[in-house]
């Protein structure tokens, strides 16, 4: 089955439609029921702040593709549509292969979206939307990655969101070292935040987080003070800079309770950036004459002007990627070819052996062991000389499709259209795939 891949990111669709788009993960479960209800496909979601995408494996394509554009727009209204993208077969293979090394992220390089789609897996896997197919293609995904960041310096030479947001506070402020730091949210992304601040060395590194005990970890962690949830709007009083990274699925911080505070802590220039999606700060606090107020795509803008420095890397990652894809593809093909290869040896070795027993059985009792066995040699050398030549083509396939092609014309020329369905059979069976540790 061939590989589909329809989705939008944050280079072709705005921050408000991402927005509706960033499934919590019950919703995100729901989706891929929906989804699996095209005949035999296989369905995976990685849903980001900053892309959503679907992978799909079918018989029927133009189906899956039907139905997972259907749902997408009803969850992000109609002009859903004219945001998605759309690749098929080896193009979704490079596209994956792509995100999962981090090359189409908006920060080149950055280590977090491996996670985030080896969670998407999981998901998968865990509600059993993900079987043969879609395993094979993600582990060589997974693979790719490993060695993109092994074999190039994209890795070491990468920064995050996180690094970004607290590279342009300090850009903003010349220097963090008498500012007070407020990080909220304590998830992957605060955490990190507050790694990076923590470097910076502000007078004050400030956590909170909906859960108090995992604050209270991270602020140790980083040597900070952790704060209840409940004061994140009289911690605006004391704060020079504010980083967010919630899953709230509303803003917290809302041009009201922000304006509130700015007659206390005498209109003092604060910097806000929010890294969540949904947005955790509200568009028009950036209204404010006396806040900075950053979102995502600010944020993008800012990490590309540093772009260049990796562009080098990125383009002999982008090789890497090129040559995996196409190992993926010729193993593929191989590996659909091998039955059909063994199918059609054994057809022809029942043949040989029942036309040499006809044979000897007409030569009669005179013949000599050495006559037999001579008589037996030459059926089998015949097999093996008439098999020769289309076991080579089908092992030396490379274009794309060619071990598909050739396997299913060989099956049907010598009457074996049963070993296709008994390889549909096989992929109906997951194989295991070792995720290893998360970030």
């Amino acid at each position: 089955m061939e590989l589909l891949c329809l989705g939008l990111s944050y280079r072709t669709a705005p921050l408000p439609l991402r927005e509706r788009l960033a499934l919590p993960e019950p919703r995100q479960v729901e989706l891929l029921q929906k989804l699996l209800q095209v005949p035999a496909s296989e369905v995976l979601l990685v849903s980001t702040c900053n892309r959503v995408e679907v992978y799909v494996t079918a018989p029927d394509l133009a189906l899956a593709d039907g139905r997972v554009r259907e749902e997408l727009s009803q969850l992000g209204g109609p002009e859903t549509l004219s945001h998605l993208y759309m690749h098929h077969g080896a193009e979704a293979l490079e596209h994956l292969f792509r995100v999962a090394s981090s090359l189409d992220s908006m920060v080149l390089g950055e280590a977090q979206i491996l996670g985030q789609v080896k969670e998407a897996y999981e998901l998968g896997v865990s509600t059993g939307s993900v079987r043969n197919v879609l395993t094979r293609v993600f582990a060589a995904a997974f693979g790719c990655a490993k060695r993109v960041r092994t074999e190039t310096a994209i890795g070491r030479a990468s920064t995050s969101m996180a690094s970004a947001a607290v590279a342009l506070a300090s850009k903003v402020f010349d220097n963090l070292k008498d500012k007070t730091v407020l990080v909220v949210g304590a998830g992957e992304m605060g955490e990190l935040a507050a790694k990076h601040l923590k470097q910076a060395g502000p007078q004050r590194l400030l956590v909170a987080n909906r859960t108090l005990a995992r604050a209270q970890a991270l602020a140790a962690e980083v040597g900070g003070q952790a704060c209840a949830f409940e004061e994140l709007n009289a911690l605006l009083k004391e704060a020079d800079v504010v980083v967010c990274s919630t899953a709230s699925p509303v803003p917290l911080f809302t041009r009201e309770n922000v304006s509130a505070v700015g007659r206390a802590r005498r209109f003092r220039p604060l910097f806000m950036v929010d890294l969540a999606v949904p947005r955790d700060i509200a568009p028009d606090v950036a209204e404010l004459n006396w806040v900075n107020a950053y979102d995502v795509d600010d944020i993008q803008k800012f990490v590309s002007e540093n772009e260049a420095a990796r562009a080098e890397e990125a383009q002999k990652a982008g090789v890497l990627v090129i040559e995996e894809v196409s190992r993926f593809m010729r193993e593929r093909a191989v590996r659909e070819g091998v039955p059909v290869l063994a199918r059609l040896r054994q057809r022809a070795e029942q043949i040989a052996r029942a036309e040499v027993e006809k044979t000897l059985g007409a030569m009669g009792e005179g013949l000599s062991d050495k006559q037999r066995k001579s008589i037996e040699a030459m059926g089998r050398a015949i097999v093996n000389k008439l098999l020769h030549e289309p076991t080579a083509r089908l092992r030396a396939v490379g274009p794309e499709h060619e071990g598909n092609r050739l396997a299913g014309a060989a099956a049907e020329l010598f009457g074996l259209e049963d070993e296709a369905a008994s390889r549909a059979g096989a992929e109906a069976a997951p194989p295991s795939l070792a995720i290893g540790s998360k970030r």
